[in-house]
């Protein structure tokens, strides 16, 4: 983590990925989040994956996406814990005042009820669909068609759903962007904002970015599977002698060139551009329209080599490749952990799990990356944060102890 949101207090109301994503990444780089989680935890406690198995481990997902958070445990179905939970969204002091939630519009939460306690108040609301009604990443990519452009070309009819919820975390990353737009606007009008993100209109504004939405909408029609061929561009995955899978793409004049070059294929590439009269190494495009001319000819020359021999034959070129790897060989991949430079750190959680954990994607050349934060204990902050934020007694605290409004970590 780095230090340059310091002094900026966030106070997390969610579960699931996209508003933590938002508070992990202000945190990351130096704010303060302070998560209230119910006693006992919320719906994503013991989300899977989890320590030690699938049944009664600490979930590794609710710590991912948690480290370095203070977390508060509250009885959020009582009147004095919801008024707790507001009291601490709202608590005065310049750097505060900001709340990221994915709860509905209404109720206790409100902005319009934040804002009667705070009038610089900032409320960063995660939504499914604009107009209020549930939806999570899943459900958000099959509204938009994204799984009936995934998969084999010959597939037919049967979705195909994506392992990574891209739309939520293009939203926590949104969310996080529109909270800092939304603090700088509160610095210079002294007003606060309410901004809200919908996956809806992430995962829209994406396709329409990438100028997806434009081509049905002028062509009329979808965009058909094309397998692992990449749309528009060269690439797909290839077979070596030892079996492997090489990805290999080629987007740039280079990456042709280069890719040409190291495979001696000069000669039959020149031979199907005289018969195409063509160049295919000014044009990305045509390279796909020409993809099954191709890709014969790269396959026969791929399988002669092990995946060992070609990254020897690649290394130094401009060829853009990967070996297609498990997750448990990508993590033994040095390009992850490059020593001084790398993201990864050792680190045991508020579970008592230790394992490497990602700190900070970013590299801020003139600073120190600090040590990724770990994840919190359920209320493990719950005094801290009563007596910090609202500036409570000891005994006003045990108060609340003893009436089951909050839980510490001993007993949330």
């Amino acid at each position: 983590m780095y230090s340059l949101l310091s002094g900026m207090r966030v106070v997390e109301g969610a579960a699931f990925v996209a508003a933590p994503t938002c508070c992990l990444h202000l945190q990351q780089m130096g704010a303060e989040v302070i998560r209230f989680d119910t006693i006992g935890g919320g719906p994503d406690f013991r989300r899977w994956p989890r320590a030690k198995g699938s049944v009664g481990g600490a979930s590794l997902y609710w710590e991912g996406l948690n480290k370095g958070k203070k977390s508060i445990a509250i009885d959020l179905g009582r009147p004095e814990g919801r008024e707790l939970a507001t009291l601490i969204a709202t608590a005065p002091g310049d750097g505060g005042g900001i709340f990221v939630t994915n709860y509905p519009v209404t109720g206790f939460l409100s902005h319009e009820k934040l804002k009667a306690r705070r009038a610089d108040m900032i409320t960063v609301r995660v939504m499914g669909w604009a107009d209020g009604s549930n939806a999570v990443d899943y459900t958000v990519n099959s509204a938009l068609g994204v799984p009936m452009m995934t998969g084999p070309d010959k597939l037919g009819d049967e979705p195909v759903n994506n392992v990574l919820p891209a739309w939520d975390f293009a939203t926590g990353n949104y969310a996080a962007f529109v909270t800092l737009a939304a603090e700088r606007h509160r610095s210079r009008h002294n007003e606060g904002l309410e901004v809200r993100v919908p996956l809806g209109d992430i995962a829209m504004a994406t396709l329409g970015n990438l100028g997806q939405v434009a081509e049905v909408a002028l062509s009329g029609a979808d965009r058909p599977r094309y397998g692992n061929d990449i749309f528009g561009a060269f690439g797909r995955d290839y077979k070596t002698a030892d079996g492997r899978r090489l990805m290999i793409v080629g987007l740039t004049q280079r990456h042709w060139r280069d890719l040409v070059t190291a495979l001696g294929i000069g000669d039959e590439v020149q031979r199907l551009e005289t018969e195409l009269d063509l160049d295919l190494s000014k044009d990305e495009g045509l390279r796909f329209q020409h993809r099954d001319r191709l890709n014969p000819i790269i396959a026969a020359v791929i399988e002669r080599k092990s995946a060992a021999e070609w990254a020897r034959v690649f290394s130094g070129t401009g060829v853009c490749w990967s070996d297609y790897n498990s997750l448990k060989e990508a993590i033994s991949d040095p390009r992850l952990f490059m020593g001084a430079e790398s993201i990864f750190e050792p680190v045991t959680h508020g579970s008592g799990e230790t394992y490497l954990t990602p700190g900070s994607a970013a590299t801020i050349v003139d600073l120190t990356r600090e040590m990724p934060g770990r994840a919190p204990c359920l209320g493990e902050h719950t005094e801290e944060v009563l007596a910090s934020v609202l500036g409570l007694s000891s005994g006003a605290i045990a108060h609340l102890h003893d009436e089951g409004v909050v839980a510490s970590s001993a007993t949330a």
